[in-house]
């Protein structure tokens, strides 16, 4: 909270001196402000099943460094089990997204994660998740972004 307060008050600075946002240090990541409504929502990745929408807020998730996006998914949207090669960070903005371990789905062995919720898991943890409501989640990290499918006749990259 005291981040946010610092930030707003940064802003707050740089506008009452004449000093815009393009105004920063050299060598700094370029300021960014990224309102839901002026988003660009894309269709894939190809990585997850058909359905999904993606917007990158920051960086690139295909090339190593930070980046984060967001995956907006309808109702119902399943995602079989799969693993990641980096840790994943994810945070629900809307809707509920629920969330099981192992390498079987089964949707009665999940957690339901509301909006506002974070959570992280270790590279390599076997997980699977399915929606209520349409959702959208936001990842962030370090990439490349990898998805690897416990089964790869899940993984829609290798269905025609």
């Amino acid at each position: 909270m005291a981040r946010a307060g610092a930030f707003v008050l940064t802003l707050l600075a740089l506008a009452t001196t004449g000093r815009g946002l393009a105004d920063h240090p050299k060598g700094a990541p370029e300021p960014a402000l990224r309102k839901p409504a002026e988003l660009t929502w894309q269709d894939g990745p190809l990585s997850l099943p058909p359905g999904a929408k993606f917007a990158v807020l920051e960086g690139d998730p295909t090339k190593p460094g930070p980046f984060v996006f967001r995956v907006k998914v309808p109702d119902g949207y399943r995602i079989p089990p799969h693993t990641h090669p980096k840790p994943e960070r994810v945070t629900v903005v809307s809707g509920t997204f629920n969330l099981g371990m192992g390498d079987t789905f089964d949707a009665t062995k999940t957690d339901a994660l509301p909006a506002g919720t974070y959570g992280t898991w270790p590279a390599g943890m076997k997980h699977f998740v399915w929606v209520k409501g349409e959702t959208v989640v936001q990842f962030h990290g370090e990439g490349p972004w990898v998805i690897d499918y416990v089964n790869r006749a899940d993984d829609p990259r290798h269905k025609k």
